[in-house]
């Protein structure tokens, strides 16, 4: 297939480009710098312009690009970003490949699992209605975004990630040197839900998303067994041989974070009920066999 990916520069995208080049298929990177390589497109997501004329016709787009959640201090400014990054870029996405010719037939949008709120204890999947608070409220303008998409009858699947487990970057990433350093602990209480979801499973879930022409709507991408903060801080410290004893008072994460910290004091607790049903199979089901597959890579 000829697939046009999005945020391919970022922790996901590279991995997935990595996976679907390595199996033949022909990868179409948009690009908001110049194009430099022959298969680079010129996008820009703020203006709302794609390249379509270069992009030309592909079977398949999956768009991950948008500001990190978690890459800077949380200021009006930053939000406005975070909301900017993903539904004009979403919007721009899906006009420009509702208007090839012909449209391909599938486009995988991000999302996060923030869509659900804090939801305490409670379980929810695919069918829970959206919560409250930023985040949710984001994921909820970014998935509508893909309007013009479904109107072009594309097939549009909303790709609601956890926290994804990985040294090489993201949220995981900046904490493996921390709990390697012993100096990693829980994040105020603890008691929050993280759902989690390993590198190498996020990467195959989005495939068989990509190819289950069944499969539309929100699909959860988290890990079938999330665990609380405390039990994702326990883990790490098991899995690194370190201590866990710190414990960072929320005080202090709103000093760093800013509106930020909320999110972090909150949880999901997500489970992938599409992808089970449609019979997928995790590698990494629980967060100790998350942890030991990042660090063995």
């Amino acid at each position: 297939m000829r697939i046009a990916v999005t945020g391919s520069s970022g922790l996901v995208g590279s991995a997935l480009v990595r996976s679907l080049t390595a199996d033949g298929h022909d990868v179409v990177r948009l690009v908001r710098r110049p194009p430099g390589r022959p298969d680079e497109v010129r996008w820009d997501p703020h203006a709302g312009t794609v390249d379509t004329a270069s992009l030309g016709p592909v079977d398949a787009a999956v768009h991950l690009a948008g500001a990190g959640i978690g890459d800077k201090r949380w200021t009006a400014a930053y939000k406005r970003e975070l909301r900017d990054s993903r539904v004009l870029g979403t919007e721009a996405v899906s006009r420009a490949l509702a208007a090839l010719e012909p449209a391909p037939h599938v486009l995988l949008a991000g999302s996060a699992m923030g869509y659900y709120g804090d939801t305490g204890d409670r379980e929810v999947d695919e069918s829970s209605p959206p919560g409250s608070g930023f985040l949710a409220d984001l994921c909820t303008e970014w998935e509508a975004a893909t309007a013009p998409a479904l109107e072009a009858g594309i097939r549009v699947a909303h790709l609601r990630t956890g926290l994804v487990v990985s040294r090489s970057g993201g949220a995981w990433g900046r904490m493996f040197p921390l709990f390697k350093a012993g100096l990693g602990g829980r994040l105020g209480s603890g008691r929050q839900y993280w759902s989690f979801i390993s590198l190498v499973d996020e990467v195959a879930a989005i495939r068989h998303v990509l190819d289950r022409a069944d499969l539309a709507g929100p699909v959860n991408l988290t890990a079938p067994h999330p665990v609380t903060n405390a039990e994702a801080t326990r883990a790490m410290g098991r899995a690194l041989h370190r201590p866990t004893v710190f414990a960072v008072p929320p005080f202090a994460l709103r000093a760093v974070l800013g509106d930020f910290a909320d999110e972090i004091l909150t949880g999901q607790r997500v489970l992938p009920k599409t992808l089970l049903d449609s019979g997928f199979t995790f590698r990494h089901p629980t967060i100790d066999t998350a942890i030991a597959a990042a660090l063995n890579r």
